[in-house]
């Protein structure tokens, strides 16, 4: 079987370079859902169900992210509107992965969403574009760069459900920024990569471990990458590698002007790649902690790459503007500031490399991880079709299989040594609970 490494290799050294090359400094944040998504080109923009001028929104930072005028009144007596489906919570599920599972799991009629979202009427209008009956979600807000905001959304949420608790909380929403040449900070003084996808979410479980206690095969997820696993191809190949070093940023407080978890000068993607590690180092430790008490399964998962996704929208234009001759793979991406097609990423992950998953199949998969009866096993981290530890093999189709993307089945997949070392893992929990102040009553 013909391997692809020479092309895993190229892909390796272009993300080398990339990473390398300096870039102006702007007065714009992106953020957007850890997989939200791009659509294929025009003629398939009708089958997607993230709207691409709303998934490219860039908007001025703000001095706060989260206001005094930004508190979402409670909404109450959600019990009998939940009625006995299992109540879901998915964070980011206004766009791309998030929404994505959150129609799935919709689909199956089984399942009663809380889409937690930082843009309510956007989630609200997405939902109904995308037919997500009426009866079958709740939008609430959440800002995850704000521990006020979590700890509101938490107050909210039981104050909307009532004694009835959660089943299924799924953290997904995430923030990459990887050119930016400086930091971007949370309303905690947190570095927005680490706030946003590992404080805030770290906070959030946290949080809702009693409730979830209460519920029958209560599962709680918290999405992985291959970028935080250095076992893999793009995370062990591609520079810079996950490495959470001696935590001394941790042990500093983590806050302004520390942006990095290992105290060094800030870099964008080592940001996001180290907060993943974060992720599911936490997903281990909740299960260590708490799986035997309270039933709760913890797990992670990865579900493709995602080519499309307004993620990559901060790759530089040589790469982003390779011509291609397939034009589903062009897509043109209007920002407030800029105008430039992504074309050779999607291809080159799909037809190259073998780890591209598009938007509805990736979201099935998140939804398969809290729905599906051979996935209440905990302390997995969750992978399909090689789990991106392998560079694609050619099959009849033309398609590489092997490297974590479309099609395949859902195996145990292992994490990297790095992401296994318990001793940090316990350094990088105990440092976080004093970050995002949790204390004995809110972990009792």
């Amino acid at each position: 079987m013909v391997r692809f490494i020479s092309f895993a290799v190229a892909a390796a050294y272009l993300a080398s370079v990339d990473a390398f090359v300096p870039t102006p400094t702007r007065q714009l944040v992106s953020t957007t859902s850890t997989s939200a998504r791009l659509t294929n080109g025009s003629s398939s923009l009708t089958r997607s169900p993230t709207s691409l001028s709303d998934m490219l929104t860039q908007t001025e930072l703000p001095e706060k992210i989260y206001l005094p005028k930004d508190k979402e009144t409670a909404k109450v007596l959600g019990g009998v509107k939940i009625g006995n489906r299992k109540l879901t919570v998915i964070t980011g599920a206004s766009s791309g992965l998030g929404l994505n599972t959150a129609i799935a799991l919709s689909k199956t009629g089984r399942h009663f969403i809380v889409m937690a979202c930082r843009d309510v009427e956007k989630a609200k209008r997405v939902a109904s574009e995308n037919g997500m009956p009426e009866n079958s979600y709740v939008v609430m807000k959440l800002e995850l760069g704000s521990l006020k905001s979590v700890r509101d959304f938490v107050f909210n949420l039981k104050a909307f459900k009532s004694s009835r608790p959660v089943d299924n909380l799924i953290c997904n929403a995430a923030v990459y920024r990887p050119t930016d040449p400086e930091p971007a900070w949370t309303d905690d003084g947190f570095e927005q990569s680490m706030g946003i996808n590992h404080f805030g979410h770290f906070l959030l479980a946290n949080l809702m471990v009693n409730d979830m206690s209460k519920a029958k095969d209560a599962r709680m997820c918290i999405v992985g990458s291959i970028t935080g696993n250095t076992n893999t191809v793009g995370g062990g190949l591609v520079y810079p590698r996950a490495d959470l070093g001696d935590l001394s940023g941790f042990e500093q407080g983590a806050k302004k002007p520390i942006a990095m978890a290992d105290g060094a000068p800030f870099f964008g993607a080592k940001a996001y790649k180290d907060a993943k590690v974060c992720n599911m180092m936490t997903v281990s430790e909740l299960h260590r902690r708490y799986h035997d008490s309270t039933g709760i399964s913890f797990s992670s998962m990865y579900p493709g790459c995602i080519a499309e996704t307004a993620l990559f929208r901060e790759k530089r234009p040589w790469f982003r503007k390779v011509s291609t001759s397939y034009p589903y793979c062009s897509v043109p991406l209007l920002t407030k500031h800029r105008a430039y097609n992504i074309q050779a990423f999607p291809w080159f992950m799909k037809y190259v490399t073998g780890g591209y998953v598009g938007e509805v199949e990736a979201g099935e998969r998140l939804a398969q991880v809290v729905d599906d009866p051979q996935c209440s096993k905990s302390n997995v981290y969750w992978s399909w079709n090689g789990g991106a530890q392998q560079v694609g093999r050619w099959s009849p189709d033309g398609k590489p299989r092997g490297a974590g993307g479309s099609g395949g089945e859902i195996f145990e997949n292992t994490q990297s040594d790095a992401v296994q070392d318990r001793d940090t893992a316990i350094k990088m929990w105990d440092l976080s609970v004093k970050a995002v102040g949790l204390t004995e009553k809110d972990m009792a």
